[in-house]
């Protein structure tokens, strides 16, 4: 089969695409490479002339400011259309999110309706910030979301206006059209179920996948300090509560100097920020979740203790009993308190470790996960 993936979060759809090629199908990735983080992208229509040169993106930011157009989605669009001929009659197209060039409505929509134009099955990932998802957020139904820190302090507007921007009218139309367009909808984790609840064209749960053919699992050693890492995206910091674990650091470094090591980076490409946490034990991903996302998964599956979300909901969807990783909740007390009890109590470091890799392989191998999507797209 071809299938053609469109956008990337996270490494999502490159994992993906591996295991679809190991099921045998012909598969090509267009995107931006998500941002800063650089990954493997096979079509690249990052405007990346535009973006790397210093007067030209002068000039953007200062159009943009003027008229709200970005004109770096002309070249977006001119990189587009040089693979038009690639990008029609697929077997199956998957965009990442409803905006999956992030690059405005207007030129949004025209990229779409071409794929939309030119083949039958086309799906969507709920994964990242749509409409959908943040105008549940916003009705503040759970005990905590991306959106909590906002909900409690509206002075923080401008710091999630990126989030916000997806309940404006112009991405309720997008939304709209999106979902007229397509087949399904299929949530990566459980934090994507819940906006999905009363959605028609909404498809079960396929977890994230994960290639740990790739992900080499290092055994736990300890034999002097604990290492604890701490990858901060300065642009995500608040959505994932970041400064709980920042806070909750610096209690265990008061308390525990002699005892542990804390690495804290920021904003890393994808590949620099594997290098860098190769030495951890324990890895601090993120607050507002009640699921993993794709760094602590990645994480999991080499061996790290991974503090993010692990709530109540994930673990009886898939039927654990005992930890495969940390549930960090939005209190740094308590996030202290589980850092205190795995540096007093090394052997449990140990034990998790192995619990998560042993998860990860029985529910995100990449290759299983690629199947889970070939069945949801044959039988939709």
């Amino acid at each position: 089969m071809k299938i053609i993936l469109v956008g990337e979060y996270s490494r999502l759809h490159n994992s993906l695409k591996e295991g679809l090629i190991k099921n045998g199908h012909e598969v090509l990735l267009i995107g931006n490479g998500d941002s800063f983080k650089q990954y493997p992208i096979d079509i690249n229509t990052d405007a990346r002339f535009i973006k790397n040169n210093f007067l030209l993106n002068k000039a953007r930011h200062l159009i943009h400011k003027i008229t709200k157009f970005d004109i770096a989605a002309i070249e977006t669009t001119i990189r587009f259309n040089r693979y038009k001929e690639l990008l029609k009659d697929n077997d199956v197209v998957q965009l990442i999110n409803e905006s999956p060039f992030s690059i405005g409505y207007h030129s949004e929509k025209r990229l779409l309706k071409f794929l939309f134009e030119n083949n039958k099955n086309v799906f969507l990932s709920a994964c990242g910030d749509d409409y959908k998802s943040i105008s549940y957020y916003l009705k503040d139904e759970l005990k905590y979301h991306i959106l909590t820190p906002y909900l409690e302090n509206k002075n923080l507007s401008k710091r999630f206006q990126y989030s916000l921007q997806y309940t404006t009218p112009l991405y309720k139309k997008l939304h709209e059209y999106v979902y007229h367009n397509v087949k399904g909808v299929i949530p990566s984790d459980i934090d994507y179920v819940f906006p999905l609840k009363d959605e028609p064209l909404a498809k079960s749960l396929i977890p994230n996948p994960i290639n740990t053919d790739i992900i080499a699992y290092s055994p736990i050693e300890i034999n002097d300090k604990i290492v604890i890492f701490h990858g901060i995206n300065k642009e995500g910091a608040l959505k994932k509560g970041n400064q709980y674990f920042t806070d909750a650091l610096e209690i265990i470094k008061q308390k525990y100097p002699e005892k542990v090591e804390i690495i804290t980076t920021y904003s890393l490409p994808y590949n620099e920020y594997l290098k860098q946490y190769k030495k951890a034990h324990i890895l601090l991903d993120q607050v507002f979740a009640y699921d993993q996302g794709y760094n602590a998964l990645e994480a999991m599956a080499a061996g790290k203790v991974v503090f993010t979300g692990a709530e109540k909901e994930f673990m009886d969807h898939y039927g654990l009993k005992e930890p495969v990783a940390i549930n960090a909740l939005p209190d740094v007390k308590d996030i202290a308190k589980n850092l205190e009890k795995l540096i007093l109590n090394p052997e449990e470091i140990v034990a998790i470790s192995k619990r998560a890799r042993k998860f990860i392989e029985k529910h995100h191998y990449y290759i299983k996960v690629a199947q889970k999507y070939m069945d949801t797209w044959m039988n939709s």
